[in-house]
C-alpha cells in the first residue's frame, strides 16, 4: 500500500500519520516535544528536541504500518513559534519562541504608542500582541552571534530544512500570514513591515503554495531520501481543510493547549472586532481567507485544575463538573494574558463570585466553562464583522472528544457543531493538499467528499443571558486589575 506521511508538528506533541488514497489513516504515532518556562510569561522549545520529536513519531508511525510505502510527505505545524539557524550549518542558534509566549510584550506596546497599530493591521490583519512573531524575530536577531549567516523562520520552515538536509529555506503562505511580515493582499514579504519589526525580510523564507514541491527528504529515518514534501500548512488551517469546510461561513475550532476558531470568508474583509483575517490556505497562488480567532489558554486549563482539586487526571475533573449544575462562580483562564477578541497582556486568571457554598463540582464547572464562553465571544465578534450566516461548525483536538465539553459550547453559541470522530485533523488536512499536489484527488470537491466520522451536537436550552452575566463580570474583573510593582 502507498500513502502519504503527513507530520503534524505541535505545541506538546509531534504526531505523524499515514494516510492512504482513500483518505484512510492506517498508521500513527507519536512522541512529546517538551516546553519551557523560563521566566514568568516565557515560553520556549528546543528546536533540536522538536525535530528529534518528528522523527520518534515518524518511526513509531512506520512500524505501526510496515508493508506502507511513503509516496510523499506533508506537514501541519503549531504556527506564531519562530526561530534562527546558522545558513552555512544548519545550527540552531537560539529557542524556539513559542505561540503562547509573552516576552515581547513591551516591544508590541512601544510599536502601539509609536502610532504603528493600523498599519500593521491593515497589511497582516493581526493586531500588535506578542502572540505573533515579527517582535519574536526581533528579540531573536538582537541575541545572534556575531559573524554568523542567519536564517529565520517558522516551525514549517525549521522542519523543511531538516527535513531537505539544509537544502531548502521555503515555508507556505498560510505560516507566512501569521508572521505579521507578510502583506496579506500583496501576496509577499513587505519591505515596510520589516522596517517596522526591525528585521531584514532577506533573511525570511521563500513562501510558496500550500500544496506545492517544498523539496525531498535527505537523511530522514525510516524515509527513502529524495521522498518529495508535497505540503506546508499551519495546523488550524490544515484543520479547516481536512474537515473540507470549503464553503464561506462554514469553520472550525480546534480545542488543544489554546483554541483556534476559524471560518472560511469569500473574499479579504479587514479585521475589527478582535478577531483577526488570515489565509487558510493557498493553491495555484490564489489566496482563500479566513477570519480567525485565538484563544491562548484552552485545554492546558484542565489539568491544572485536576491537580488543584487533588484529581486523578482531566477525565475526572470533566465528570466532577457535569455533576455541577451551570451557573456557579466564574473562571477567567487568563494564565499569559486573554487572545481573542479581548487581546490584553496585562488580564489575569482569577474565579469570582465564590462563597462559602460554593462545591468542589461548582469550581470544577467554572473551568471547563470557560472553555465554551471563550468559544462564545470568538464567534459573537466574527457574526458580527462578517454580516453572514455561520454555516458548518466542526470541532477538532483531544477536548472535542468529550460530549459534555461539545455539548456546552454548543448550547451558549446557540448553534450546532459536528464531533469528528478522527482526531487528526490537521494531519489529514496536510495529507489531503499533498495528494493534491500528487494527482491522488483532482479537486476540492471529491475532497469534500472523502468518507469522515461525525456525530452532530445541537444545542440544548439553557439560561444563556445569566450564565454570560457570570462570565462578563469575571472577565470585567480579570482585564480591569491594576498591575503592581509585583507584576513587573
Amino acid at each position: 500500500m502507498r500513502a502519504i506521511l503527513a507530520i503534524d508538528q505541535g505545541t506538546t506533541n509531534s504526531k505523524a500519520v499515514l494516510v492512504s488514497e482513500k483518505g484512510e489513516i492506517v498508521g500513527r504515532g507519536s512522541a512529546p516535544v517538551g516546553i519551557t518556562y523560563p521566566k514568568p510569561g516565557w515560553v520556549e522549545q528546543d528546536p533540536r528536541r522538536l525535530y528529534a520529536s518528528v522523527c520518534e513519531a515518524i518511526d513509531a508511525c512506520l512500524k505501526a504500518a510496515p508493508d506502507v510505502i511513503v509516496e510523499a510527505v506533508a506537514i501541519s505545524n503549531q504556527r506564531e513559534s519562530v526561530t534562527a539557524w546558522d545558513a552555512e550549518t544548519g545550527e540552531a542558534l537560539g529557542p524556539l519562541v513559542s505561540w503562547q509566549c509573552r516576552r515581547t510584550a513591551q516591544d508590541c506596546e512601544r510599536l502601539i504608542v509609536e502610532g504603528h497599530l493600523d498599519r500593521v493591521q491593515a497589511l497582516t490583519g493581526l493586531p500588535l500582541d506578542p502572540m505573533f512573531p515579527g517582535s519574536k524575530f526581533r528579540w531573536l536577531l538582537d541575541r545572534m552571534p556575531a559573524g554568523r549567516s542567519v536564517r529565520l523562520g517558522t516551525v514549517d520552515s525549521w522542519l523543511v530544512h531538516c527535513l531537505t538536509g539544509g537544502r531548502r529555506h521555503v515555508c507556505d503562505a498560510s505560516n507566512a500570514a501569521r508572521s505579521q511580515l507578510f502583506d496579506l493582499q500583496e501576496q509577499r514579504w513587505s519591505k515596510e513591515l520589516g522596517e517596522i519589526f526591525g528585521v531584514d525580510i532577506a533573511l525570511l523564507p521563500e513562501v510558496l503554495d500550500s500544496s506545492a514541491d517544498f523539496g525531498r527528504t535527505q537523511g530522514l529515518p525510516g524515509v527513502p531520501d529524495g521522498t518529495p514534501i508535497m505540503a506546508a500548512i499551519g495546523d488550524s488551517h490544515a484543520a479547516l481543510f481536512g474537515h473540507g469546510a470549503f464553503k464561506p461561513g462554514d469553520g472550525k475550532v480546534t480545542f488543544g493547549t489554546g483554541s483556534s476558531i476559524m471560518t472560511t470568508l469569500p473574499r479579504f474583509i479587514p479585521p475589527r472586532n478582535g478577531v483577526t483575517t488570515t489565509v487558510a490556505w493557498r493553491l495555484g497562488g490564489k489566496p482563500t481567507f479566513a477570519f480567525e480567532g485565538n484563544i491562548l489558554v484552552c485545554a492546558a486549563s484542565l489539568p491544572w485544575m485536576a491537580g488543584i482539586l487533588g484529581l486523578s487526571d482531566v477525565a475526572a475533573l470533566v465528570e466532577l463538573a457535569a455533576s455541577a449544575e451551570p451557573g456557579g462562580p466564574g473562571f477567567v483562564p487568563a494564565f499569559v494574558g486573554l487572545g481573542a477578541p479581548y487581546w490584553n497582556s496585562d488580564a489575569r486568571a482569577l474565579f469570582s463570585q465564590i462563597n462559602f457554598n460554593t462545591t468542589r463540582a461548582q469550581m470544577a464547572r467554572s473551568v471547563t466553562d470557560s472553555i465554551a464562553f471563550q468559544v462564545h465571544d470568538v464567534i459573537a465578534a466574527m457574526r458580527a464583522q462578517s454580516g453572514g450566516e455561520l454555516g458548518a461548525l466542526y470541532v477538532d483536538g483531544g477536548p472535542s472528544q468529550n460530549r459534555f465539553l461539545m455539548q456546552c459550547v454548543s448550547n451558549l453559541i446557540e448553534h450546532p457543531v459536528i464531533q469528528c470522530e478522527a482526531p487528526e485533523a490537521s494531519a489529514l488536512g496536510a495529507a489531503y493538499l499533498a495528494g493534491l499536489s500528487l494527482g491522488l484527488w483532482s479537486d476540492l470537491h471529491v475532497i469534500a467528499e472523502l468518507p469522515r466520522s461525525s456525530h452532530i451536537i445541537d444545542p440544548e436550552p439553557v439560561d444563556r443571558a445569566v450564565l454570560l452575566n457570570t462570565w462578563s463580570d469575571a472577565l470585567a474583573r480579570s482585564t480591569s486589575r491594576e498591575t503592581t510593582a509585583n507584576d513587573e
